[in-house]
């Protein structure tokens, strides 16, 4: 078995299990932790359920940051969890991790794929021409992202300088334009779980949410079932006035 062919199957799998198990996406930042570590973190949101966690970390020196991915990596490998990290390709090849997440003045994704053909690439899409773009490489079948990012949706504090937010309008333009499986992130709290739904998200990356909760492992599991449950309803609801239509032709 030659090594494109493992990668391509190792690749397969972690597409596979990012959309199958993937509900809840939680996103590190310490400095809004409520004084908790990223570690610290890290094992609170793998007790809680989580199925993938993202490493995002600008402060720290590269060796430190390193430290940090290669801890990430022994226990999301030890709960069967997904790890990405942010931006920092060269990181996540060290630690072993099983992907990337990157912004439009980042690395290009072309490039990245290149270096890390097995990896999940996820790409955030700031605006409508953004995803229109990404959705006219996948449809040339040139596109080396995995998932895309719909942001910021609502008012943030992890993003500085921002004062334009989506809104949850934008997630059915940006879908419209780009097949891929997304994800979207900036400002969500539990009262926008069941709007979300309702617009088709299944993934929802979050930060302050998570790192803030004064239990950060029962949080993380309520945001995983809420999700799940709305999420479920929403499925029968469709599949109801699908059948209704097919019985009114």
């Amino acid at each position: 078995m030659n090594s494109n062919t493992v990668a391509h199957g190792r690749y397969a799998l972690r597409l596979h299990q990012f959309m199958d198990e993937v509900t809840l996406y939680p996103v590190s930042c310490e400095r809004l932790a409520a004084g908790r570590t990223d570690r610290q973190w890290l094992d609170a949101v793998l007790a809680g359920g989580a199925r993938i966690v993202q490493l995002r970390d600008k402060e720290s020196s590269d060796g430190e940051l390193l430290a940090k991915a290669l801890y990430f990596r022994e226990k999301t490998r030890e709960a069967g969890a997904l790890l990405i990290i942010n931006d920092r390709l060269d990181i996540a090849l060290l630690a072993g991790a099983d992907g990337v997440h990157v912004g439009q003045n980042d690395l290009p994704p072309e490039e990245m794929r290149r270096l890390a053909p097995d990896f999940l690439i996820g790409l955030s899409c700031n605006t409508l021409d953004q995803a229109r773009k990404l959705g006219d490489m996948v449809k040339k079948g040139l596109c080396p992202v995995s998932y895309f990012n719909v942001g910021p949706l609502y008012s943030t504090t992890t993003k500085q300088g921002l004062k334009d937010y989506l809104g949850v309008q934008a997630i059915r333009q940006f879908t419209r334009e780009c097949s891929l499986p997304f994800t979207v992130m900036g400002g969500i709290k539990a009262d926008h779980i069941e709007e979300l739904c309702d617009a088709g998200v299944k993934r929802m990356a979050v930060v302050t949410a998570i790192t803030q909760a004064s239990d950060i492992s029962m949080e993380t599991a309520w945001w995983i079932k809420k999700i799940k449950e709305c999420s479920g309803n929403r499925r029968q609801e469709n599949g109801a006035l699908q059948k209704k239509r097919k019985a009114g032709q």
